[in-house]
């Protein structure tokens, strides 16, 4: 790819010192020349030239502009651009989904050989992607407890390419201190990747606490009301010229719809983040107070283990939470089916609160050994908290408690 493409796809907004609520909204839209004020949608597989010298160029790497949808879409690079301004990183790549992240992260950077440190608590998928896939391309991973710094040390190796954690975590909200983890990485010339999926841009931004690659599921708050499915990761040209080569090539790409989906999650992101948070916050100190709830995991709370860290590396404390209620999975099962107004579904970050039993769903791949180890008990229940009014949602947990 030429030199003047990739300065085409890095963040073109000459507004780049305004906060994040412009930059949430204004940041990575050029208009063609129809003017529009909205961003538009190029539902497009390819792109025209004016000749068959200009598409040898294009081609060829000796000439920016767009050549096919699998990895030139203007629609998806305003999308990319916007991210990446957000995050504070010089380039971002967009992609399928966010597994389809971490998958192109680990192939376009990794080879058979290398090693990666990996936080226990993180997604079941990414576990699974991790231990049993990479592993057979000859990449190999040792799981650690997120929050002990010496173990992250005692696993490094000189093979060690990717240390990789998910903070908060899903679903304990066990908190991992960037800025130490980042610290132990580049002692050894490895890189960090943090899955900020769970408090976005508007809440942390890792890439200012020294981490080097930073990934999300688009599909969560990004979007924010449950329609597309997306990733995308955020980091330096270097790296992220190597993960779009192989999107280039894999095909592990965004579509243009989702990607003009996620532009309009985007413009209300910063809203939508406070919000959440604060009625999550409400929520959590309440079910503190609840007969049946054992206990509360919310990194907000006073009594968190992390709350320090979580003051000192975040600015808001998210919209997810989990609670482990008196009994057994089917106590946690009958007070999930009792709730009348939250959607019973895996996925979070929604605009409409979600409740799910983890050790069934999200993590029911993972062996009991590593639902163990990741603390995923059969009484727990994940809420991810949405815009609906908390007094409402309350009412719905009474149910739940009403039916233990």
């Amino acid at each position: 790819m030429s030199q003047g493409f990739e300065r085409d796809a890095r963040i073109q907004f000459s507004q780049q010192d305004c906060e994040l609520e412009t930059l949430a909204v204004r940041a990575g839209q050029q208009r063609t020349g129809e003017g529009e004020h909205g961003d538009p949608i190029f539902t497009t597989s390819s792109f025209v030239f004016s000749s068959a010298r200009e598409a040898a160029a294009r081609f060829g790497g000796e000439e920016p502009g767009n050549i096919y949808s699998r990895f030139t879409n203007p629609t998806v690079r305003a999308f990319e651009q916007r991210i990446a301004a957000l995050e504070g990183g010089e380039r971002a790549v967009a992609t399928a989904s966010g597994m389809a992240a971490i998958l192109s992260l680990g192939l376009a950077l990794m080879k058979a050989g290398d090693h990666v440190v990996c936080s226990r608590s993180v997604f079941g998928s990414t576990v699974a992607l991790f231990d049993r896939y990479f592993s057979r391309a000859g990449i190999s991973t040792t799981f650690v407890d997120p929050t002990d710094l010496s173990a992250w040390s005692a696993a490094m190796r000189p093979e060690t390419r990717l240390l990789f954690l998910e903070t908060p975590s899903n679903p304990l909200a066990e908190l991992t201190d960037i800025a130490a983890v980042a610290e132990i990485a580049h002692a050894q010339g490895a890189l960090l990747v943090v899955d900020n999926c769970f408090l976005t841009p508007i809440l942390q931004r890792p890439l200012d606490l020294g981490a080097d690659i930073v990934m999300h599921s688009a599909t969560k708050y990004l979007d924010g009301q449950g329609r597309c499915i997306g990733g995308v990761l955020v980091g330096r040209d270097k790296e992220m010229e190597d993960v779009f080569g192989f999107i280039r090539t894999g095909g592990s790409c965004m579509s243009p719809f989702n990607a003009w989906v996620f532009l309009k999650g985007l413009e209300t992101l910063p809203l939508r983040m406070r919000a959440q948070s604060e009625s999550a916050m409400a929520m959590a100190l309440w079910l503190q107070q609840q007969p049946g709830i054992r206990k509360v995991y919310y990194s907000g709370l006073p009594d968190h283990p992390q709350h320090a860290l979580a003051c000192r590396q975040q600015q808001g404390f998210g919209g997810v939470l989990s609670f482990e209620v008196d009994g057994d999975r089917d106590a946690a099962w009958r007070f999930i089916d009792a709730t009348e107004v939250v959607s019973i579904t895996g996925n979070l970050g929604d605009v409409k609160t979600t409740i799910t039993h983890p050790d069934t769903t999200t993590h029911g791949r993972m062996t009991a050994e590593e639902k163990e180890k990741a603390g995923i008990r059969p009484n727990l229940i994940r809420l991810s908290v949405g815009l609906e009014a908390l007094s409402d949602l309350q009412a719905d947990m009474q149910r739940g408690l009403a039916a233990l």
